[in-house]
């Protein structure tokens, strides 16, 4: 039967049964996960990391446990936390601090900001080598208020994970690829109608006469289109 606890017991609180050299392995292994952590959420990619950057949540999630599990665990001793705490905010300084003097360091672990959308295209050789889905690059160009892509100049996801989208002026929108959802299930091969279709795939915008298809997209040779919309 274990001995009942006893309140207010500084020894146990501090350290528990432990010796005090035990603080020090507690120092390499917060060290370790730290760069543990950190390889993680780089390799996760960008999007994950949405509106903190890279060593904001690697510090979120390194001290969460360690700042909530002394508060109410009778056996995990403060001492050990504060050790913690003070070798996880180092590595944090120290992190950002080659960061923001390294580029090569700095885009290895927070990316760089990449063109997805350019003059009313997707540019899909950048977009396939992001963590994007075109489920996700349409819904944040909605939530702006975008139709179609042809009403979209730049769209860029940044380093954090944030799309920032730069759009046409009025007098400047061309014909692109709707991107409602409803719109996107009109999808097809056979072109029965002439006029413009946007493709699917990259929403490069090519004019048909009907009959015709399937014909492959000129920049991405995909085969499925909608009708573009202006």
């Amino acid at each position: 039967m274990s001995e009942p606890v006893q309140p207010f017991d500084w020894g146990r609180m501090f350290i528990h049964d432990l010796p005090w050299t035990y603080l020090g392995e507690v120092a390499f292994r917060t060290a370790f996960m730290f760069v543990i952590l950190l390889t993680a959420l780089t390799v996760s990619g960008k999007r994950e990391v949405r509106q903190l950057s890279i060593y904001e949540l690697v510090l979120v999630i390194g001290l969460g446990s360690a700042a909530g599990d002394p508060m109410f665990y009778d056996d995990v001793p403060i001492a050990s936390a504060i050790v913690v705490f003070i070798v996880m905010m180092s590595c944090y300084k120290l992190a950002t601090y080659i960061s923001d003097r390294n580029k090569t360091v700095r885009d290895v672990l927070e990316g760089k900001a990449v063109y997805v959308i350019e003059d009313g295209c997707i540019l899909t050789q950048n977009f396939d080598q992001e963590d994007l889905s075109v489920e996700e690059l349409f819904s944040d160009l909605r939530v702006e208020g975008v139709e179609h892509l042809g009403q979209v100049r730049v769209a860029i996801l940044e380093h954090n994970g944030q799309l920032s989208i730069f759009q046409f002026k009025p007098d400047e929108v061309k014909a692109g690829l709707p991107i409602l959802p409803n719109d996107l299930k009109k999808s097809t091969e056979q072109i029965e109608e002439s006029g413009k279709y946007a493709c699917c795939n990259c929403g490069h915008v090519q004019s048909f006469t009907a009959p015709a298809g399937p014909e492959n997209c000129r920049h991405c040779n995909q085969t499925k289109w909608v009708k573009a919309v202006n």
